[in-house]
């Protein structure tokens, strides 16, 4: 299997996209360009210093890398018939079956108009079904199907030799290293006071 490669230039792709304000772009441009010189003012100067352009190139890879893996990750299930999104239900499920669609939300931190169309997906598909709640019949929780026991131990498998390329460059510690590095800036995020349309709780599944 041949994972995507990046693409070259992507600083205006990520602009066209809306994924990064265009002041960030045209400051990391000129500070790898060696424009950022003596001509500039000093508030610019002071503040694009070498840990502000640091920041910036880390808030690019970052992006890259979730955006190559996640391109590299559909195309290695595409041909089971399978989105990432379902698949991260159905995984999420199989450690955790006959939850409630509204928990199932808060614990992927997805929305849950966005969690409702992928589970309709995958009730359509025979994957999972919906059934009442015995002690409230006013809600449902999904349980995985057998149709779905069998996909899953197939998908597993599938996901551990993908996963030992993507890391294989990584020893041990530096995976934990990078887990709880990620884990922390997740966490930084997830404290900013953003707008109820930008919160990471309200992001949607694509499927």
């Amino acid at each position: 299997m041949k994972l995507p490669e990046g693409r070259k230039g992507r600083a205006p792709e990520l602009e066209a996209a809306g994924e990064v304000p265009h002041v960030l772009l045209a400051a990391e441009a000129a500070s790898i360009s060696g424009e950022a010189d003596a001509k500039s003012s000093p508030s610019a100067i002071s503040v694009w210093n070498k840990r502000a352009r640091a920041d910036i190139r880390l808030s690019f890879l970052i992006h890259d890398v979730s955006r190559m893996r996640r391109a590299a990750y559909e195309q290695v299930m595409r041909p089971h018939g399978i989105t990432r999104a379902q698949w991260w239900i159905l995984a999420h499920l199989s450690r955790h079956d006959g939850m409630m669609q509204t928990q199932l939300a808060d614990i992927l931190e997805v929305g849950k108009a966005s969690l409702g169309d992928v589970i309709t997906n995958l009730v359509c598909a025979g994957l999972i079904e919906r059934r009442l709640d015995p002690s409230d019949k006013r809600a449902r929780r999904i349980f995985l199907t057998r149709k779905a026991q069998s996909l899953i131990s197939e998908m597993a498998a599938i996901e551990v030799r993908f996963n030992t390329r993507v890391f294989g460059a990584l020893s041990t510690s530096e995976r934990s290293r990078l887990y709880k590095s990620l884990l922390a800036v997740k966490h930084a995020i997830s404290e900013l006071p953003l707008d109820d349309n930008l919160k990471v709780s309200d992001a949607a599944l694509d499927d």
